[in-house]
């Protein structure tokens, strides 16, 4: 366990800031988000969870996958595979954060399939993450195999103690960071930070049990009438699916500039009527019952059977408190759990 002041860890980020691309929870209009550090900004590290998660430090919201360029207009084009460059760190995460980039990897990184870009963001990352002491009304992690002070996928978890952080390297990286002059020895202040750690899983409150979930759900499929119901208030926006750091959906289209065209990955929205909309115009999932179905069957039924009962939800809550009209995932699965014929 190493310590770290306030005012050295953003001397710290600072520093770190000429090595690599560091993203930072940064407060600009009211709100917090991730955005690229630079010397000279203010860290928001504790006003509140950042609206946006971190997930664009492994999959980011727009990419270039592919730079094809003709040399003549009547010869074969030169196709060239942009490959991210550099190394990511992001400052302040929460832990959720974290655990989120975790469930990504049994998507990208199979057997059959290996998303280059995925990999090399994934190698190329590290995640300095702040362990929650507050934790908001919205939060469930630990309904899902997580907590407020979870490492899963951190490389440094800091804990606020006092006028500075505890900091406690998961990782080889973590540690090599945490030897820096900045840091010194916590002491007494390790003891603090497990308190509030237990502190801050205590209110939380009871974890609810959602082993029955994807059965449940699975029995619902086919009842509209029950997903009608738990859609009404939904109005497709997709703040939901934006804000998430486990949903991994996207779109590839090609950007053609003359001479020289760009193929471009980004993310793409469950819930938009357009998603799954096929060129025939016939749509699999016509309505936002249809779509609402999929998304919360996918986190909850379909990826835990794939991948071995991991839900595919770190329990952030950001669906729920950036949804403008108040939907929560949990109340929708808890109505399949009780769901009575």
């Amino acid at each position: 366990m190493k310590y770290i002041t306030k005012k050295n860890l953003l001397r710290l980020t600072e520093e770190l800031s000429s090595v690599y691309r560091v993203l930072a929870p940064v407060a600009q209009g009211g709100t917090v988000t991730f955005r690229r550090f630079h010397p000279g900004m203010t860290l928001d590290m504790h006003s509140r969870m950042a609206a946006v998660s971190a997930k664009m430090a492994t999959l980011p919201q727009t990419e270039s996958l592919l730079l094809v360029q003709r040399v003549e207009e009547n010869k074969k084009p030169e196709l060239t595979e942009t490959l991210p460059q550099g190394k990511t760190l992001v400052m302040g995460a929460r832990p959720c954060d974290a655990r989120g980039k975790l469930l990504l990897d049994p998507v990208f990184i199979t057997e059959k399939i290996r998303d280059q870009h995925f990999i090399h963001r994934r190698e190329n990352s590290i995640f300095i993450t702040l362990a929650c002491d507050q934790p908001e009304t919205t939060c469930f992690c630990h309904s899902v195999g997580s907590g407020p002070a979870d490492t899963a996928g951190s490389d440094i978890l800091l804990t606020l103690v006092g006028e500075g952080y505890v900091a406690q390297a998961i990782s080889d990286q973590g540690q090599e960071i945490v030897t820096h002059s900045f840091f010194e020895d916590a002491q007494d202040r390790g003891q603090q930070a497990q308190a509030k750690h237990g502190h801050a899983l205590e209110l939380m409150g009871q974890a609810h049990d959602y082993s029955s979930a994807p059965a449940k759900i699975l029995e619902r499929f086919d009842d509209m009438d029950f997903w009608e119901v738990q859609s009404a208030k939904c109005i497709s926006c997709g703040a939901c699916t934006y804000m998430c750091p486990t949903c991994y959906c996207f779109n590839i289209t090609d950007n053609d500039l003359g001479l020289t065209s760009q193929r471009i990955r980004t993310w793409d929205n469950c819930m938009s009527h357009t998603f799954t909309l096929e060129a025939s115009g016939h749509n699999p999932r016509p309505t936002k019952a249809h779509r609402l179905k999929n998304r919360v069957g996918h986190k909850f039924s379909y990826y835990p059977d794939l991948y071995g009962g991991i839900m595919a939800c770190c329990g952030c809550g950001r669906c729920i408190k950036q949804c403008p009209t108040g939907v929560d995932i949990r109340q929708i699965v808890n109505a399949a759990q009780e769901y009575a014929q």
